[in-house]
């Protein structure tokens, strides 16, 4: 029994939540709907590398290469609201050998983003006995041709698309059923991966430290009275990231150099300095200058003066470094991407200064 989906355009919006599956039936089905999430069971192999089915889980490889590994830290946001990262690619996933093992043995699991194929039938129908499969792209069907017994003695790799988020339209982009490469050459497709695919991957996967400022008055600040922000040399570092995919002598390293400060007060009664409430950066990688016995009234250059005092509420002091975002790559490739940010929050009392009068 073999059950059809039908094209992204006929489906519309439903397709991500849709799984059309042959029920009480022994024989082959074919099924459109999600593949798990990270997190979820079935990745992409198991302890003993034994590959699985999954389409979302990626098998690009990330080493941190610098920057700080202790601590807390997190994912930085694009300050660019409309850049996104790659919403799929293509990857080798099978040699013949594996293939053959898979389609004889398991026969179950996605043959493209959104596709799975239960049963061996479809497997051993289309990549050992020649038949021809259904490409389900974006707006029409296509034939992908048959293969004559995976392909077995032959150099190379079996691609099929990813995508880490299925519920997205774009990654409808990589449905094309899972097709052969020859070793050592990538594709000629839509949405082959390239240096610049790596790169964008590792974006989300640059982790960079909370930030932690140093404050003078430390844990309550004084009514029109400055506080000192400052950050020592050393504290931020650079952090690049290296992504590899394997099998295919792409890679890319992406770097995230912190640039700016910018602190928000938590209140509309406070002034920020400078105005703008963006501390440079200074030439040794320090960020405003540490308070000195007698700097009370002087006017800091990375600082805050709160106008009025917190009435059992604190205040939400926060405190966000802008990275700035390159890469380079395979081939000499290489340049920018959006700029990102990381913020954090402290709690910041604020009290009136006591006096008496004669």
């Amino acid at each position: 029994m073999l059950i059809m989906p039908t094209p992204r355009k006929a489906l519309g919006g439903l397709l991500a939540s849709v799984t059309l599956t042959a029920a009480l039936a022994p024989s082959p089905a074919l099924a459109l709907g999600e593949p798990g999430h990270e997190g979820e069971t079935g990745g992409d192999s198991d302890a003993n590398g034994n590959i699985f089915a999954s389409a979302t889980h990626s098998r690009i490889k990330i080493t941190q290469v610098s920057g700080s590994t202790g601590g807390n830290s997190g994912s930085i946001s694009s300050t660019d609201v409309n850049w996104e990262p790659p919403p799929c690619w293509y990857e080798p996933v099978f040699t013949p050998e594996q293939l053959k093992e898979f389609s004889e043995t398991s026969g179950q699991g996605y043959v493209s983003p959104h596709v799975s194929w239960y049963g061996e039938g479809l497997w051993t129908d289309h990549y050992r006995d020649g038949k021809d499969a259904t490409n389900w792209n974006d707006d029409e069907l296509s034939t992908a041709k048959g293969y004559d017994n995976y392909n077995l003695g032959q150099d190379g790799y079996f691609w099929r698309g990813v995508a880490p988020d299925t519920a997205d339209p774009e990654s409808w982009n990589c449905d094309r059923v899972m097709f052969w490469q020859d070793a050592g050459e990538i594709p000629d497709v839509p949405n082959t991966p390239t240096p610049q695919t790596l790169a964008e991957y590792a974006y989300d996967k640059v982790k960079v430290p909370d930030t932690e400022i140093e404050l003078k008055p430390e844990a309550k600040s004084t009514v029109n009275l400055p506080t000192w922000v400052w950050l020592d040399k050393g504290t931020f570092q650079e952090v690049e990231v290296r992504a590899e995919l394997p099998n295919t002598n792409l890679w890319a390293e992406t770097t995230a150099k912190p640039v700016a400060l910018h602190l928000e007060p938590g209140t509309e009664d406070a002034e920020t300095f400078p105005a703008s409430g963006d501390c440079e950066i200074n030439d040794d990688g320090s960020i405003g200058t540490p308070y000195r016995t007698g700097d009370g009234e002087k006017t800091p250059p990375c600082g805050i003066r709160y106008l009025r005092a917190t009435n059992g509420e604190p205040y939400e002091l926060s405190a966000s470094v802008t990275w700035e975002i390159t890469w380079e790559g395979a081939g000499g490739t290489g340049g920018d991407l959006p700029n990102g940010t990381f913020e954090t929050t402290q709690d910041m009392n604020v009290q009136e200064i006591q006096s008496i009068n004669r």
